[in-house]
């Protein structure tokens, strides 16, 4: 009886393990599966980013809106004046202008007002190139909007845009020396010395904070 007993235990061991290892192989096909979720995430992300590389987004321009009675004259008796047929492109041409910013309007390819989700959110616009190089340039100039409250900035999608702000709230936390966007890459430039002060590029939220926190413990260490 005893022995039938041992034997049942042993069986039921190898049951287990048995189970044992197909949750392991389960965890591990996960954890690829989970790899290759990230790996296409990334990829749908880059697809994203890269259809606003030729566009940058003006945000804080109030822009007059055409009334409806002008556009149903204009459509009806085809002829309009100058003032009432102020284009979004044309305000925001004329705005940069007056600011000493050189713009061909010819290089625009289309350009629109985004709605707001929230009343209190400034106004953006958006302002699409047919080069890339245009909107370099452009984006150069901005220094020549301090002062005022409209800014340019790249076209950046949600994920970059949420990077870049928490890029930002380092850089006030004085946790970084600086941060700036190129080619819609969020960069950031490290504290410490000249040899310390790595240039990193931020791709995802979180392993990024942890890496800077452990460089920032690393330099304290030394």
């Amino acid at each position: 009886m005893l022995t039938e007993e041992v034997s049942g235990v042993r069986q039921q061991q190898k049951t287990i393990m048995s189970l044992v290892e197909e949750v392991k192989a389960s965890r591990q096909q996960n954890i690829e599966k989970d790899k290759w979720i990230m790996l296409l995430e990334n990829r749908v992300a880059d697809l994203e980013q890269y259809t606003r590389m030729n566009d940058i987004i003006v945000t804080g321009l109030e822009i007059k809106p055409r009334s409806y009675a002008r556009a149903v004259t204009t459509l009806n008796e085809g002829e309009t004046s100058e003032q009432d047929d102020t284009t979004v492109e044309q305000q925001v041409t004329a705005f940069l202008h007056s600011k000493g910013i050189e713009l061909d309007r010819s290089n625009i390819e289309a350009c629109h007002s985004l709605p707001r989700r929230l009343k209190m959110d400034r106004p953006a616009i958006i302002v699409r190139f047919a080069n890339r190089k245009h909107k370099t340039e452009l984006l150069k100039q901005g220094r020549r909007l301090k002062g005022t409250d409209v800014y340019l900035n790249e076209h950046l999608t949600k994920k970059n845009a949420d990077i870049a702000r928490q890029a930002r709230l380092l850089r006030r936390q004085k946790k970084i020396q600086s941060t700036w966007t190129t080619n819609c890459k969020i960069f950031i430039k490290l504290n410490g010395t000249p040899e310390q002060a790595k240039v990193l590029v931020i791709r995802q939220l979180e392993e990024s904070w942890i890496n800077i926190n452990e460089l920032n413990e690393s330099k304290v260490m030394q």
